[in-house]
């Protein structure tokens, strides 16, 4: 399949708008120890979590946020080596299972912004780009479609190229991008905004703003095409 793509904006942000809701703020005091979470008015939630966070130490305070958002997903064991590392490392680019990655940036940065930069900075991109397929596939645009398609138009320094280079090159399933893509949002019948790690995308590595992206699927899907 041959699709036309165009990128439209590249922004490099350090925080992910709406991935923290008041609610989790409460919960989030609540698990601090705050007296009375539930009162807090709204304009000052975060402003609290941020003196409640930096009330514990660093560690301490990122084991607490890590058991509140992934203890369905991490023993403890692990939750107390990520947050120790989480000092030194850009865990939430370096975490092996990749799909936690969305998770793990988004208590960074909250823990980053907490601490005024004791914690590493870590970053992600807004992609806005239109995509239109040549051969009139109306099936629904998959992360795995976006990104091998998205790789026509990359450098080739592109971790994902070096990386994937069989899965965004040939037929093979690429499984791994539902984790690489946090989050692809369809505007309207050809324009998409996907959110996803500098890491994997950083502006920089998008070496044209109009290209052709080809993108090999799996026979299975080809079959249903």
């Amino acid at each position: 399949m041959k699709l036309d793509i165009t990128i439209n904006k590249v922004t490099t942000v350090e925080e992910i708008a709406d991935y923290w809701q008041d609610k989790d703020y409460i919960k989030l005091l609540e698990h601090f120890n705050f007296p009375d979470a539930d009162t807090v008015q709204q304009e000052n939630l975060k402003e609290m979590l941020h003196m409640a966070i930096t009330d514990e130490e660093p560690e301490e305070a990122a084991r607490i946020i890590l058991d509140y958002r992934l203890s369905d997903r991490l023993n403890e064991d692990q939750i107390s080596q990520i947050s120790n590392d989480m000092l030194i490392d850009k865990i939430s680019e370096e975490y092996p299972e990749i799909d936690l990655h969305y998770d793990l940036f988004n208590i960074n940065q909250l823990l980053f912004k907490a601490f005024n930069g004791k914690f590493p900075n870590t970053k992600a991109t807004i992609v806005d780009f239109a995509m239109v397929s040549q051969d009139d596939y109306d099936e629904e645009i998959t992360k795995e479609i976006v990104l091998k398609s998205l790789s026509n138009g990359l450098s080739d320094r592109n971790i994902i190229k070096r990386l994937f280079e069989e899965q965004v090159t040939t037929d093979k399933e690429f499984e791994k991008a539902e984790g690489i893509i946090w989050e692809l949002k369809k505007n309207d019948d050809t324009n998409f905004t996907l959110i996803t790690s500098a890491y994997w995308l950083p502006k920089e590595d998008f070496a044209s703003a109009d290209f052709e992206g080809e993108c090999l699927l799996p026979e299975d899907d080809e079959d249903d095409d």
